[in-house]
Formats: C-alpha cells, structure tokens, sequence
C-alpha cells in the first residue's frame, strides 16, 4: 500500500512538472510541487510535513519511560479544476500508519454554498478541526482525545451569509458514522450540524480561526463561537466515530460541543465544551453469560460524559510564544472511571510560522483517586 501511493504521488509530480506553466514555490512550506496548467484549467499543490517527538512520563512511584518517535508524517494536496475553480480538491496520506486520511471533492454550486463529496474532518470541535500542524501546542487535549467526531464518509453542506457586519457559517453533515476509512457495511448513520458565529467579522486571513496562534498580531479583535450537535445513530465504537469496535452492541449516541476563539495583538484564547451521552439507554451493556460463567456475548462500554477546555497564549513580536491550557474531564458516573485534570504549560519558537517551528510543553495530569504523572515533550515541525 505504501509503495503504491507513492508510486502514485510521485508519478503525479511528474505528470505535474510536465504539464505545468510554474514548479517553483513561492516560499518555504507552499508546497514541494505548486503548479498551475498553461491553460489554467486546473492547479495542484502538493505538500510534504513531518513532527519528530520527544516524550518522557515520569509517574507516582518516580519510574521515567520515554520515547523519541515521527509523531506526524503527511503527504498532503489540493487545488482546483476548471477556469472558474468551483470544483477544487483535497487528499492526505499518513505515512506512518499507512492510510489515507481526506480524499475530498468540493463544489461550489451557488454563491456562498459548499457541497462536500468523499472523506474529510466532520464540522466538530474546533481543537480538532485545527491541522496538527497548526496547534499552538504540542498536542490536542484529553478533551478531544475522549470527545473528538474525527474523520468520516459522506456529504457536507457549507454556507456562509452576513447578519449585517456579523458572519454567519452553517456546517451540515451526513456520514457513515463509523469513522475514518470504516469499509464495512454501517448499521446507521451520523448527522453532524455546526453553527459559526463571527460577531467581529471574518478573521484577517481565510480560515485565521483555525490556526490556534495568533500569528498575524491581529489589529481588531477577532471572535468565533461554535456550536455542535452529532446524532451517531447504532454506533458501534466505544466513541462514536472513533475507538473500540462492538461485533454485538450498539448504541445511539448524541454529542453536544461548543467552543470559542479570540485573537488580538498576539493574544489567543480557546475554550471548549463537549459533552457525549446514550440516547434514552445507558452506556454500559453487560455481557451474557450461560448459568456456568461463560460469557457468551462480550460486554461493551460506550464513553460518555463531559469535559471543558481553557486554553491561552501570547505571540511575542520576536515570535516567541508562550501558551497554557487547563482540561477538566468528568466520564459518566456508570463508567467507573476516574475524573481527571490536566494543566500544561508550552513554549514555542516560530522560525516560518507553523511550516518550521520548535515547540515543547510540560504537563501534569491528576487523576480523582490521587495518582499523577508529569509528561515533557519536544516536537519539530517542517512543512515543505
């Protein structure tokens, strides 16, 4: 599988140079190849990034494990078809796992309106919708460890209007609801639905809100509010679209987020809520067993309950940042897990932007029954 995306990939940059008017980008981390056809009937932008990690736990009883690993490493690309470039197109391959990630038609059918075709992030939290290569740490919470909607198969409907100097964005889902690359045939599907609010406007540049530091310094304050509704029908992963798979058990599972995001002169604040449960039954489903103890029907385990997310960070002119987040984590009361909190404290040098940096945070996770640990981490990002 690898040999032959790459194959693929490396043939289309051929095929890419052949054809092209222009193979030279215009800076460091636009892309390996940047081309736009002589007759401007198409353009592509292929992409290549790597995260190389530095992890060490330390735990209650003072045993130290660590691992240095490529955290991240994406072939990713997009661009357009057609003089009018309605039609454009999105893919990323992991390189690590071995799997395709999006693979993504869009189409722009109307004015404002957006029709998504194929396997992308559906419209969830906002921490989860920001790339990994755009994050203002090293990693995501354990908020959207637990909470996160992820990747699906489907169709997505986007519009966007103005309520006067207020942008407004609607975000629609259908979708298989099993997950990334899920080639089984699904028991149900998932209805995703997203509300954007820009009370300030649009952000400086397109997509500014999904880009975790403030890096252009914003002149005027600059506010989304998100608001999520998921309705994961017979879901059979222990959270929704993603985790443990249940050959025998299912579940309608509903999850609830919203979410904030604020950028001014090099300051950014995020906060997150996110809260899933099981629709009118309970999350746990006992196995069955015959009258000696054999289990017959294995038990499952569906995770639900709510967390909250603060996060905030300063950009200093030099572009150096330093950035905080505490995250709340509160399962379900039947799952007989522990609550947890965690508090992390990052330190980030931008050498050009998100596409070279050096980024590293330290963190403390408490968990209700008194246990501990503290996790340092060092990451490199470069986007090419």
């Amino acid at each position: 599988m690898h040999l032959r995306f790459l194959l693929l990939v490396s043939l289309s940059f051929v095929f890419s140079a052949l054809c092209a008017q222009d193979t030279t980008s215009t800076s460091f981390g636009n892309g390996l190849i940047n081309v736009v056809a002589k007759d401007s009937s198409w353009s592509t932008k292929s992409t290549f990034r790597v995260q190389t990690q530095y992890e060490g736990v330390l735990t209650d009883d003072n045993s130290y494990t660590d691992r240095y690993r490529v955290r991240r490493g994406r072939i990713k690309g997009n661009g357009w078809v057609g003089k009018d470039q309605k039609i454009k197109y999105k893919y990323e391959y992991d390189m690590v796992n071995g799997q395709v990630l999006d693979a993504v038609l869009r189409y722009e059918f109307a004015k404002n309106w957006e029709i998504w075709i194929g396997q992308t992030k559906l419209p969830g939290n906002i921490e989860r919708v920001i790339s990994s290569q755009s994050l203002q740490l090293v990693d995501r919470s354990i908020l959207n460890a637990r909470f996160n909607l992820d990747r699906d198969g489907g169709l997505q409907l986007h519009h966007t209007h103005f309520l006067g100097s207020v942008m407004v964005k609607e975000k629609l889902a259908f979708s298989q609801g099993e997950g990334l690359n899920s080639t089984n045939k699904s028991k149900g599907s998932s209805y995703t639905a997203r509300l954007e609010i820009f009370p300030f406007g649009n952000f400086e540049k397109a997509r500014g809100e999904y880009k975790s530091s403030d890096l252009r310094r914003t002149k005027t304050p600059k506010l989304m509010l998100g608001f999520v509704f998921d309705h994961n029908e017979q879901a059979i992963r222990s959270q929704g679209h993603i985790g443990s798979y249940f050959s025998n058990a299912s579940r309608n599972l509903a999850t609830v987020m919203a979410d904030a995001h604020l950028k001014y002169k090099g300051l950014s604040i995020m906060l997150e809520y996110a809260q899933r449960y099981a629709e009118n039954s309970s999350p746990v489903i006992a196995p069955i067993e015959d009258d000696h103890g054999t289990i017959l029907v294995p038990g499952a385990v569906f995770y639900t309950g709510y967390a909250a997310n603060a996060q905030a960070g300063y950009l200093f002119k030099s572009f150096w940042e330093i950035a905080g987040r505490f995250t709340m984590l509160r399962p379900e009361d039947q799952l007989l897990e522990d609550n947890k909190e965690q508090y992390t404290l990052g330190v980030s040098r931008y050498v050009y932007g998100h596409n070279l940096k050096i980024q590293t945070d330290a963190s403390l996770l408490q968990e209700a029954n008194g246990s501990s640990e503290v996790m340092f981490r060092l990451q490199t990002e470069f986007t090419f």
